[in-house]
């Protein structure tokens, strides 16, 4: 099983390969230069020379505050890229699938979102990612869209590295209270990841695979809770902890407005896939024992 992973340096990306590892799935990463998702005239060949099984569009423009001055920029890799990825697996003949988020919702739900609730996002982020959905829908036949959320891992930027860093810094950290999700590790992405593409691979005629699908870790947390939990696990393997102080979204502005509830239902693909992630905690102490040992080292 032969798969292209778009987005190299990404956590996902980066946990594929490592998933994969002494499985029956060979994992090719590319990013630029030799792929270029604002490119997208380009994208086509340099799949197609990789040959691939199925094909996973782990790239994306993250930079959600940044967004809201990069539109253009957000649009042609979240979007425009994502649907030239799409027809390159069109022409091929190969399953795609594609990393979405819980921002194309504005969180104004009181319970977890379904895949068929009506979307609205709030950000120019959740935008592009939400027009990357409609793009490779239009593209491809053989899809699976991915939705995931507060993505958390040993590798690249996120929040539980970065609220490691501060508790070296400080004595006490100001965390949101009013925003509600699941943290779900890229590690356990992965997993599902490579569930659904073998599922897809396996069973080319079923529409019940194709289609969006929610898939986060089992359990919510406030990111102060999350906080918290991070500086529990971080004290219980010698780490640095800090005291959280729970702060509403309005104490901290950013240029890009957040859901307040980010909750994802994933009914639907544990019926369909059979994939269920784990709790979001029994997958943070692992995590945070990896990155206090790559800062040792």
């Amino acid at each position: 099983m032969r798969i292209v992973v778009t987005g190299r340096h990404g956590q996902v990306a980066q946990a594929l390969h490592e998933r994969a590892a002494g499985t029956n799935a060979e994992i090719i990463l590319l990013a630029r230069p030799e792929i270029d998702l604002t490119r997208p005239s380009e994208i086509e060949a340099a799949l197609i020379e990789r040959k691939p099984d199925a094909i996973v569009n782990a790239a994306a423009y993250t930079a959600v505050d940044q967004a809201e001055s990069e539109h253009a920029l957000a649009y042609a890799i979240n979007a425009e890229g994502a649907g030239a990825v799409a027809r390159a697996a069109t022409k091929l003949g190969v399953p795609i699938v594609q990393l979405s988020t819980d921002y194309v919702f504005d969180g104004t739900g009181e319970r977890p979102y379904r895949e068929t609730d009506p979307t609205n996002p709030l950000s120019v982020y959740g935008a592009s990612k939400l027009a990357g959905e409609r793009a490779v829908a239009e593209a491809a036949a053989d899809y699976a869209v991915l939705r995931t959320s507060w993505v958390y891992s040993p590798f690249g930027k996120n929040f539980v590295r970065t609220i490691l860093a501060l508790a070296r810094q400080r004595d006490e950290v100001r965390v949101v209270c009013d925003q509600v999700g699941s943290p779900t590790s890229a590690l356990d992405i992965a997993d599902g990841v490579l569930g659904v593409v073998r599922n897809l691979l396996a069973e080319p005629t079923r529409s019940d695979l194709r289609g969006i699908f929610h898939m986060t870790a089992d359990g919510t947390a406030t990111w102060a809770e999350f906080a918290e939990a991070i500086f529990v696990a971080s004290r219980a393997a010698g780490g640095p902890s800090a005291d959280v102080i729970p702060i509403q979204t309005k104490e901290y502005p950013t240029p890009a407005r957040r859901p307040a509830n980010s909750r994802l239902g994933t009914s639907a693909i544990a019926a369909a896939h059979g994939i269920r992630l784990p709790n979001w905690r029994q997958s943070l102490q692992p995590c945070i024992k990896r990155l206090l040992a790559q800062d040792a080292n």
